[in-house]
């Protein structure tokens, strides 16, 4: 480390890195990481997990334990809750299976984002101020704080559930797999990171991604509800629509802008500079990447939506993930050619779907 970096480490907050800084930067550390480890293999990662790695079987069973309570708490409220509540709005059928899921994923969204916010404003915790600092007093098997335990136990429980509601409960899209791909790479992100004491930079990482999900959840649920009861309520409409364009907004900052300058770059850089032999090094970077690169995909889907609209051939907002809708959409206009009803799109939802999936199509 150069005499200047490291005076503006023991004099406090490094200043914001920059996109250019951090691939030049990164691509160097990585490059003489790999360039140093002349001894990796199996072996060297067997003993690295022996000495580093503290996870009980005890906390692995409760986390199992708190993702079955997930999957049995969402079951009763959509029955007890949010399907009654669906159908006391005269929801279109489709909507009326979708809105559930929404409404879930909002609740909890919202509950777990206000948690990391918490932590990070309201403690006396500076990781998001000073990402670098996350690895600064790090020590294998080093105690974790009970509040950040809380959130580990909360995020780790969920998405174990999410994987199994992925293929049971959710409403099978366009980018299911990679939503699956996506729990599978933050579950073990979440273990490994508890496991191997890289906590601070975690609930960094659950901060920036949680309140895309609120956004795009409660721009769900006013879609559903602009047209319950068959008629139109332009108030939903525009809080959609106002929801669609702070989502796309806040979706470029927290994850494209936010995660790579603060995460990646504390994560690649600083982690190497405050602890040369920190363990698996190469492992949780490739994992982090992977979610960035996610990101990016789905970003694709936000920029096809913008484009949609921007040139007339979307009218309303609408989930361009979703296959229901061009199937709707197709069959709406069959029957009307064929038979000129009150109501032909209500005929063809009904029958058509289950768990929101068009029974005709190969998954």
């Amino acid at each position: 480390m150069d005499n200047n970096r490291a005076d503006v480490i023991s004099s406090g907050t490094l200043p914001a890195p920059g996109y250019a800084d951090l691939i030049i930067r990164g691509y160097n550390v990585v490059r003489g990481a790999v360039r140093d480890c002349t001894n990796c293999g199996l072996e060297l990662s067997k003993s690295t997990f022996h000495n580093n790695a503290y996870l009980t079987w005890r906390e692995v069973g409760i986390v199992c334990l708190c993702a079955v309570l997930w999957t049995i708490s969402r079951r009763k409220l959509a029955t007890c809750l949010l399907q009654p509540v669906a159908q006391w709005c005269h929801l279109k059928p489709k909507d009326a299976v979708k809105m559930p899921e929404s409404a879930w994923k909002f609740i909890f969204y919202s509950a777990s984002w206000s948690y990391s916010a918490y932590l990070l404003f309201l403690t006396e915790y500076t990781f998001f101020q000073d990402p670098s600092s996350v690895f600064h007093d790090w020590t294998s098997g080093m105690p974790i704080p009970i509040d950040i335990t809380i959130a580990y136990l909360i995020q780790g429980s969920f998405y174990g559930h999410s994987i199994y509601a992925s293929f049971y409960m959710d409403v099978w899209r366009r980018d299911s797999v990679i939503m699956v791909i996506h729990h599978v790479v933050t579950l073990v992100l979440i273990t490994f990171s508890y496991a191997f004491r890289y906590h601070k930079i975690g609930v960094l990482v659950l901060f920036l991604h949680d309140i895309n999900d609120i956004q795009l959840e409660f721009t769900k649920l006013n879609v559903y509800l602009r047209n319950s009861g068959w008629v139109y309520k332009s108030i939903n409409e525009i809080i959609s629509t106002v929801g669609c364009i702070s989502f796309s907004f806040t979706w470029f900052w927290f994850r494209l802008y936010w995660f790579p300058l603060k995460v990646l770059y504390a994560s690649c850089i600083a982690s190497l500079e405050s602890v040369p032999n920190i363990p698996f090094y190469f492992l949780f970077n490739s994992l982090l990447f992977t979610l960035l690169l996610m990101n990016l995909y789905w970003f694709l889907y936000i920029m096809l939506f913008m484009v949609k609209v921007l040139t007339g051939q979307m009218k309303e907002i609408k989930d361009v993930r979703e296959y229901e809708d061009e199937e709707h959409e197709k069959a709406k206009l069959l029957n009307i050619a064929e038979n000129d009803t009150d109501h032909p799109d209500l005929r063809q939802e009904e029958g058509h779907e289950k768990n929101g999936i068009p029974k005709e199509k190969s998954l």
